[in-house]
């Protein structure tokens, strides 16, 4: 963060001052006491459950300069009506200061942590890069990431998510992005949104938030995103079959993508370390921003190749003494599950066992929740999948074809299933957050160990 007094903050967001004006503030703010440092600004906010109030001084013994309170303390603080409308006031006024920083917005109905993830690791290798950990892309995770950027800062790369019509532009308000990505528009939150084209319109303000010197990047999986190019005067670059920045010669080596990246110029071989086709999609866009900056395709092609998984519980792949666990349980909807399922089955095939799916609900659908159920109950029948077991979530379906359902209550019930594993089988952990499917990883990781040790 830009190193700013308190004198300063205070003026900015209006609050009544209860501490020295002439403290120092050069670290980004935080609202879990516990990750205080000194330098920092601590966010009092008010939870449901949790009173930031009640840690402000912990925060305070750890470092923090003062907090922003929406109430006086017993410490030093900044007292405002609003401690989020506080930040963003501050992140606002910090971005107009960093006019040599490079803004990216990414959102979309999937895809967004991974592309970020992406993103990071190719614009780390050319300047100082910031980015948020895990999914923050809210009014509270946004501002917070932007406040991490200082004058040495080259890049930004902020995530964008939306719970309603106008958090998008809202956002953009704040971090006034020079490059905006839209990765495709899908079901996810359809149950808020009402329908795909609310949900599109919505990611459409990132694009509608660029100056005319901005670039739209546009992924090229549904008819939505495309027509986003008639919102921006500026420059469009798309991706995907067809498009400028795309993918030849593909082929899927142990669930791994490997392709020969397309670009204006020229081509160049792609091997990445990620799990699942759809990473050619995540892949694309983070070339298309590349191909804005103009960087060199030989780093884009090397950045993409190199790139780890850096987020948790993302196809996260588990070798366990002949069994293959992939761990998806950061969340779910149609278009990442069926990804998940595909991406399953190429294990499966290579490894010669079984294909087990253990699915929890989806959450956020809204009235065709149950459809898309049995939609992903039907696609893993068509897919070939073994065993599908479903917890919790009956909406699935029954058994069909070649694929046995299971239908367990909770996770627990479940467990009994790993007496059924085999070396060779290929087990996939998918469902919504809230189902919090890592404890059922975890638990069938242990059970399979505990199995191989008494076995060996």
């Amino acid at each position: 963060m830009i190193t700013l007094t308190a004198g300063e903050i205070g003026l900015l967001v209006g609050g009544e001052m209860h501490c020295d004006k002439d403290l120092l503030v050069s670290k980004a703010p935080v609202f879990d006491s516990r990750k205080a440092t000194p330098g920092c600004i601590f966010l009092a906010l008010q939870g449901e459950v949790v009173d930031g109030h009640d840690y402000a001084a912990d925060a305070y013994r750890a470092g923090a300069m003062f907090s922003l309170t929406t109430k006086r303390i017993d410490g030093p603080c900044i007292v405002v009506e609003d401690v989020i409308e506080a930040l963003s006031i501050l992140a606002t006024f910090v971005r107009k200061r960093l006019t040599n920083l490079t803004v990216i917005g990414i959102t979309g109905s999937q895809g967004k942590t991974s592309t970020k993830d992406l993103m990071s690791h190719m614009l780390s290798a050319v300047g100082p890069t910031v980015s948020p950990a895990g999914s923050f892309n809210n009014d509270l995770g946004l501002p917070i990431t932007l406040l991490e950027c200082d004058e040495k800062t080259s890049f930004c790369i902020l995530e964008m998510g939306a719970r309603h019509t106008g958090d998008i532009a809202r956002l953009c308000s704040i971090a006034q992005p020079n490059i905006g990505v839209v990765l495709t528009v899908g079901t996810a939150h359809l149950g808020e949104f009402g329908s795909v084209e609310a949900i599109a319109r919505t990611k459409s303000e990132l694009i509608q938030g660029l100056n005319a010197d901005g670039i739209a990047v546009l992924g090229n999986y549904d008819s939505y995103t495309p027509a986003m190019a008639s919102l921006h005067s500026g420059r469009t670059i798309k991706f995907g079959a067809g498009c400028e920045i795309r993918a030849t010669e593909i082929e899927i080596r142990e669930g791994r993508p490997h392709f020969d990246l397309v670009t204006p110029a020229g081509r160049d071989a792609v091997g990445m370390r990620l799990v699942g086709e759809h990473h050619i999609a995540n892949a694309l866009a983070v070339a298309a921003v590349g191909t804005a900056l103009e960087l060199p395709i030989e780093l884009i092609a090397s950045s993409l190749s190199t790139a780890e998984n850096s987020s948790k519980w993302r196809m996260e792949i588990h070798d366990l003494f002949g069994l293959l666990l992939i761990n998806d349980a950061y969340n779910a909807n149609p278009e990442s599950m069926s990804a998940a399922l595909r991406s399953l089955v190429l294990f499966a095939q290579e490894r010669g066992g079984q294909s087990w799916a253990f699915l929890g609900k989806m959450h956020e659908l809204g009235e065709s929740s149950p459809a898309h159920h049995a939609g992903i109950g039907t696609l893993a029948q068509e897919l070939g999948i073994d065993h599908l077991v479903a917890i919790a979530a009956p909406e699935y379906g029954d058994s069909l074809g070649g694929t046995v359902v299971h239908h367990y209550a909770s996770i627990d019930e479940c467990l009994s299933m790993t007496d059924h594993f085999s070396a060779g089988d290929v087990v996939l952990v998918k469902a919504s957050r809230s189902e919090g499917f890592e404890v059922l990883a975890q638990k069938l990781e242990s059970l399979w160990l505990d199995k191989s040790g008494v076995e060996s």
